[in-house]
């Protein structure tokens, strides 16, 4: 295998690895935060994690690949180095992933601090409605017109 071809089967693995990473990210968007951000890292980890597999030639291949071929296969025995380099790879991850949390954090606060409550939230209850003695429930306060009124339970 020549640097040319070595470098072609990295570069499609890249982008298919990065296609499945973007599936990935459409499959959890529905997700609460805090568990979407944290298997998104632990996916892109499994996908770009490489591993050694000729120490001479310093040649690398994905290590879940190598895993996989490894415990299927039954063909060498760079399974365990490549779990352990996916292992090292995740911590790694998930330390910068936590660091990035921890910043964000109290900005987000004092971003949602300085906005103060939104307007927009305000809802008045059938009781708040009935007491202002609008007469005309069909409209809202801004004057748009309500399909229907239901009662909060």
């Amino acid at each position: 295998m020549t640097e040319n071809d070595y470098l072609l089967a990295w570069g499609a693995y890249a982008i298919a690895a990065l296609g499945c990473l973007l599936v990935w990210f459409r499959l959890t968007r529905w997700m609460w935060r805090y568990l979407r951000e944290p298997l998104r890292v632990l996916v892109a980890v499994l996908l770009f994690g490489p591993t050694i597999v000729d120490p001479a030639r310093e040649l690398f291949a994905p290590a879940i690949a190598v895993t996989a071929l490894d415990l299927i296969f039954k063909v060498g025995n760079n399974a365990w180095r490549a779990v352990a380099d996916l292992a090292m790879y995740g911590l790694i991850a998930f330390a910068l992933y936590l660091l990035f949390v921890a910043a964000r954090w109290p900005v987000e606060r004092w971003l949602r601090e300085r906005r103060g409550p939104r307007e927009d939230d305000y809802e008045p209850t059938l009781r708040e409605r009935m007491a202002d003695d609008l007469g005309d429930t069909r409209y809202d306060r801004n004057g748009n017109r309500r399909l229907r009124m239901e009662p909060r339970l």
